[in-house]
């Protein structure tokens, strides 16, 4: 029980991490000469970087992103407390079901962010706003790791609610 204990925490910490990774770093966008995400355009020549104002086009399909990607973040970050304080509070037998209500919360934030940004990709980066040519890029990693943190999400969020507490 402790090994499946160690486990879970293991997979919930990672699922953190991915989330904090995926909103933070600049690389949901990625070409040969620059880089962006949901918060800034930089070029990788002269390492400048531009902040996304609201003179891009598709501005608001960035902040519904921004918002998104960081109420997941704050959810994944919330269950995992209500873990710990379900995991000495819980009679044996009950099921962890807070906790994974608030990590599917998570899930459907992190899904929304990504699908977002998936849908909307041509038209954010075909936008006056920025200074250089973006268009022609691909996903990077930050954006590959938003869709496994969905993954690791859905997937600890399913593990809470089976879970049961025993001794």
């Amino acid at each position: 029980m402790l090994i499946l204990l160690a486990f879970i925490i293991v997979f919930h910490i990672t699922s953190a991490a991915l989330l904090f990774i995926s909103t933070i770093d600049n690389a949901w966008w990625v070409g040969d000469n620059f880089s962006t995400d949901v918060w800034r355009v930089c070029t990788t020549n002269t390492s400048t970087c531009m902040a996304i104002t609201d003179e891009f086009n598709e501005y608001q399909s960035i902040q519904a992103v921004q918002a998104t990607m960081i109420l997941s973040t704050i959810f994944c970050c919330v269950a995992f407390l209500v873990f710990i304080l379900q995991l000495f509070r819980l009679k044996q037998g009950e099921r962890f079901v807070l906790t994974s209500v608030i990590q599917l919360l998570s899930c459907l934030c992190v899904m929304i962010a990504a699908s977002i940004y998936t849908d909307r990709h041509e038209e954010l980066h075909q936008s006056h706003g920025y200074r250089m040519e973006v268009s022609e890029g691909q996903y990077g990693y930050s954006f590959v790791l938003a869709w496994i943190a969905f993954a690791f999400t859905l997937i600890s969020g399913v593990m809470y609610l089976v879970l049961r507490k025993r001794k």
